[in-house]
């Protein structure tokens, strides 16, 4: 019993991190109707944006837990940036009302997911970086349960940013925004609402929550170039359960995929841990399709 709980306990700390990834990018798939295959590649980035900031940083200058989540939070606005400057350049011109269809955007987000991996395989090359810090391997003792203090943090940062993001959907007009964009595109066009804005400023937003989780993650996980390839299944599938396009949904999903892959090692081995969320991604599909939130979009 115990040992479900502390396998328990893990899995919802980690699920809370996927919650924040996959809500970036139901919030793009939401607004945009897009699915953008280089959601991975984007928190990939930031990963590594992460290490470097804090290898820049010092850990002489702040404590060594401190620097990561600092560099960790800067990747958001940074990786911001880069999601409006794609969507400006690239997607444009193949979402909303414009011209092309779904073919092109699910090209466009694979192209820009091969380029960036084999990008970052050239400039970084194939072997893992790990970003340790004195809490990486540290503990907090609640009773008898064990709860490794960097995935803590990780999980507490996510839920307050995601907290952040549901009041900044609900009582902000910019949020509003891309609720009605979302909601009624045609609609939003004739209120004198301009659905490219809002389009960039989703992906941006998507891309800089998606970031900040991936330099969350880089504290406690070693990471490769190809690290978006594992996080993009899981993100999928967090979306997925939850409905597509429900950022509700995605939180729930997230936190869902987390717990299920963690209990999935107790009965199977760790190597097999992903199974069972396939597992779970399958049963979803057959008796709920349109996931646990998913009523409004599909």
């Amino acid at each position: 019993m115990l040992n479900f709980v502390q396998t328990l306990v893990a899995g919802l700390l980690i699920g809370g991190v996927y919650a924040l990834v996959s809500i970036g990018l139901s919030l793009i798939l939401g607004v945009m109707r897009i699915i953008n295959f280089a959601q991975g590649e984007f928190m990939m980035l930031a990963m590594y944006f992460t290490y470097f900031v804090t290898a820049a940083l010092g850990v002489s200058v702040f404590a060594d837990f401190v620097g990561p989540l600092v560099a960790a939070m800067l990747a958001g606005p940074v990786m911001y940036i880069v999601g409006i400057l794609v969507y400006r350049v690239l997607l444009r011109h193949v979402s909303g009302t414009s011209s092309g269809g779904q073919d092109a955007q699910l090209l466009i987000t694979l192209g820009i997911s091969l380029i960036l991996q084999n990008a970052a395989l050239m400039a970084f090359g194939p072997t893992a970086f790990t970003l340790h810090t004195s809490l990486s391997a540290d503990i907090w003792k609640i009773g008898p349960i064990i709860v490794n203090r960097a995935l803590a943090i990780a999980f507490g940062v996510s839920i307050v940013l995601t907290a952040g993001f549901y009041v900044f959907m609900s009582r902000f007009r910019a949020g509003k925004i891309l609720r009605a964009c979302a909601d009624n595109p045609q609609a939003a066009v004739y209120m004198g609402l301009d659905p490219h804005k809002a389009h960039a400023r989703a992906f941006g937003i998507g891309v800089g929550l998606t970031a900040i989780a991936g330099g969350l993650v880089a504290t406690y996980y070693p990471f490769t170039p190809y690290i978006g390839l594992n996080f993009i299944v899981i993100m999928f599938v967090a979306v997925v359960l939850g409905g597509l396009g429900s950022t509700t949904g995605a939180f729930f999903g997230g936190l869902i995929v987390g717990v299920v892959q963690q209990l999935w090692t107790l009965v199977m081995p760790m190597e097999l841990q992903d199974a069972g969320v396939f597992l779970l991604f399958l049963l979803i599909l057959f008796f709920r399709p349109q996931g646990l939130f998913g009523k409004k979009y599909v």
